[in-house]
């Protein structure tokens, strides 16, 4: 616990909470303390922040005495933090033990009816009186932390009510419908829970460390930047890293939900929790393992979970008031009947008491935060992070979004997408290859990213057509390499003066050069940069690279078009090649902007009333856009300060990721919506016939548990959600 006079929100682990009535007993009593300005609790994330009064620090000590008094348990952050995630079996809780004693005891109470029925009531009455024992030692924590309107409280009261009206058996059966009632949301909560804590699963508890030369075996959580490990063909990876030794494919699917394996080699980042596949690999750890990136993930979604959406906020306030006016009702629908008319009093006693259990909000207050949970675990799962359920519901809502070029919607480095010869006396039949040939033996060791991808494509081409000859081995001896003021590299090849150069220094030092300026003017305008291969003087070819479209772009744009998201393109690169990428796309494009103009065109469009806006981007220069928009997401390739802005996550860097977010998010809104209407409905029929008298009190809890099941098994169901038609 944190003892600095600022105001920093604290999280505890607190155990036991499993419903909004969980929610709202702890953060209502722990806002009576002095000390405390602000309390959020969450079933969900099993966690509760708290935010010291300006100027206070915040008191262990009374806050777990105030959470242990309502009946939860703070784990200690210290000890293994797998305890805080851990969910017992349902039989093993105590609200599963209470339904199994007052499930027995109520099939017992029948028997002994039947078998003895000189007995009478008293079975019932001891069913009831053993399994409302818990019920109302939590409503009595809470009167006296000042909450008297609780779920138990009601509870207690409908129960003890019947007791004394004689209604001893509808009384047992109440108590063990509240139970199960009760025990189910708890099962909803364990469930979202155990989707996220799953992940913590997939790193190794040990990794292979090397060690001058040797390998040991420690514990991965112990691993630190810079150490090296050696993973096995099989093996999950212990740690993020970079590939140091070995080439292998990996299955990235546990942390992006990517089913195809990926070729991964020297210098490529890997990712703990991901499986190596087919060859043995040498890894630099670049990440402790608390911040690796599954546990960056959990730390998310869990920050996400506890993160209540406006709609969750909504029903809370609407449960606040709730409760008193039900309270109220219930005592008029008691007193006043038999006043006005000749109704006894124990008959509008049975209804009050019948109203008071129907009104009890327990399928309304889960219908939410179940249904929120449902949806950011199926992100989560699926290389999608969504930082709350704020983000998840304005997801659904937006109408613009603008995504960055380099590294967003293209791959983030040029590759060459045209190579052409001049004629200028080459003597070969394809004398592209060839072009390509004597440049990459130019570029050499060059780590200019023009040269990178004029040796990778020669790599790629070589491959092809030769199949296991190694490409290194074709590749002829540079004499008296050099280069020229930026402009390019020189040198002899196989007895041949040759240079590679922008047309730029092609248009400056050869009378040619018009030539062939009509095609490199026409190259250029697509914005492509250009190398020309100059042979004593005179260009003999060219190759053209630009930074491409990624492969999923195009479908990904569409799949938001049919989602009625437009997409517009800002970029800081140069206008004509945005404009050619915006155009190969098919989406408005602007270029040449600076950071703070990415941003302000987001505000331009807020201003207009375009609806909510999203950003997308990857670096730091798209941090202010991201900020600034109503939802920013950013690439999982991204910088960390991107990550760190936005409100949601890429990790399978995929364009077509956006409309499954907000195609998510959408069918999440859906099932809420579902679910309150669900629950409202059941309560409004039920309220009218119980206070008509058509119903009674086992017809209304079991309405309420009923309604309780059913949003439950809705929101569950949401965690089968699939992407297959979305992009």
């Amino acid at each position: 616990m944190s003892n600095s006079k600022s105001a920093t929100t604290t999280t505890l682990r607190v155990q036991g909470m499993d419903c909004g009535g969980c929610e709202r007993k702890v953060e209502s009593a722990l806002k009576r303390l002095n000390h405390v300005d602000q309390v959020s609790a969450s079933s969900l994330a099993g966690s509760v922040q708290l935010t010291p009064s300006p100027g206070q620090s915040l008191a262990r000590t009374e806050i777990e005495a105030t959470i242990s008094a309502l009946g939860y348990r703070v784990l200690d952050e210290s000890a293994d933090t797998a305890e805080s995630k851990k969910s017992p079996s349902w039989w093993q809780s105590p609200k599963g033990r209470l339904v199994i004693v007052s499930g027995a005891l109520l099939a017992l109470a029948w028997g002994l009816k039947f078998a003895w029925p000189a007995l009478g009531s008293w079975p019932f009455i001891a069913a009831t009186l053993v399994g409302l024992v818990p019920i109302i030692q939590h409503a009595w924590q809470a009167l006296k932390l000042g909450n008297p309107f609780t779920i138990e409280m009601l509870m207690s009261i409908a129960a003890v009510g019947a007791l004394a009206i004689n209604a001893a058996a509808e009384a047992a059966v109440v108590v063990f419908l509240f139970a199960v009632g009760e025990l189910l949301e708890g099962v909803a909560a364990a469930q979202a829970r155990r989707s996220i804590s799953a992940l913590s699963k997939l790193t190794p508890s040990t990794a292979r460390l090397l060690d001058q030369g040797e390998v040991r075996e420690i514990a991965a959580a112990s691993l630190q930047p810079g150490q090296r490990v050696q993973v096995r063909p099989g093996d999950r990876l212990p740690c993020d890293g970079q590939i140091a030794a070995g080439r292998s494919s990996i299955d990235e699917s546990p942390v992006n939900g990517e089913s195809v394996p990926r070729e991964r080699g020297e210098g490529d980042t890997v990712f703990a929790g991901t499986v190596n596949l087919n060859g043995v690999l040498e890894v630099e750890v670049t990440r402790s393992a608390e911040n690796n990136t599954i546990a960056r993930v959990i730390k998310l979604v869990e920050e996400a979970q506890a993160a209540k959406a406006p709609v969750a906020r909504f029903i809370d306030r609407f449960a606040f008031y709730y409760m008193p006016a039900v309270v109220g009702v219930a005592l008029l629908v008691a007193i006043v009947p038999p006043l006005v008319s000749s109704m006894l009093w124990s008959e509008s006693i049975y209804r009050a008491l019948a109203l008071l259990l129907i009104a009890c909000p327990c399928a309304l207050v889960i219908s939410t935060p179940a249904a929120i949970a449902a949806g950011l675990s199926v992100g989560a799962r699926n290389g999608l992070l969504m930082k709350g359920g704020a983000v998840l519901e304005q997801l659904g809502k937006l109408k613009r979004v603008a995504l960055d070029k380099t590294g967003t919607l293209t791959a983030g480095k040029p590759m060459v997408t045209d190579v052409e010869s001049f004629n200028g006396g080459l003597a070969v039949k394809n004398s592209s290859d060839e072009i390509v040939r004597l440049a990459a033996a130019l570029e050499q060791g060059s780590s200019h990213p023009l040269a990178v991808a004029i040796s990778d494509y020669f790599h790629k081409v070589c491959f092809q057509n030769n199949g296991a000859q190694q490409p290194e081995s074709m590749l002829p001896k540079v004499d008296g390499g050099r280069a020229l003021a930026g402009q390019g590299v020189a040198g002899q090849v196989e007895g041949r003066e040759l240079m590679l150069v922008s047309p730029r220094y092609l248009q400056r030092s050869s009378n040619s050069a018009h030539e062939w300026s009509a095609r490199i003017e026409a190259l250029e305008t697509q914005g492509k940069s250009l190398a020309v291969l100059v042979e004593n003087g005179r260009p003999i070819g060219l190759i053209a690279l630009r930074d491409e479209p990624r492969e999923d772009a195009q479908k990904g744009l569409q799949a938001l078009a049919r989602l009625g998201v437009q997409a517009v393109m800002l970029s800081g690169d140069n206008a004509r090649t945005v404009a050619a990428i915006g155009e190969q796309l098919g989406i408005e494009a602007e270029g040449e902007l600076m950071p703070e103009d990415k941003a302000q065109r987001v505000r331009q469009w807020q201003a207009q009333g375009l609806g909510p806006v999203g950003k997308v981007g990857d670096g730091i220069n798209d941090a202010p856009a991201l900020a600034a928009a109503e939802v920013g997401i950013a690439m999982g390739s991204g910088t960390d300060v991107a990550l760190e802005t936005a409100d949601a996550a890429l990790l399978k860097n995929r364009v077509g990721g956006i409309a499954e977010m907000i195609a998510l998010s959408r069918a999440t809104m859906r099932n809420v919506k579902t679910n309150v209407a669900l629950a409202l409905g059941f309560k409004a029929l039920f309220l009218v016939s119980t206070v008509l008298g058509f119903t009674g009190m086992w017809v209304a809890v079991m309405a309420d548990t009923g309604a309780t099941v059913l949003v439950t098994l809705n929101a569950l169901y949401l965690l089968r959600y699939r992407f297959n038609d979305i992009s």
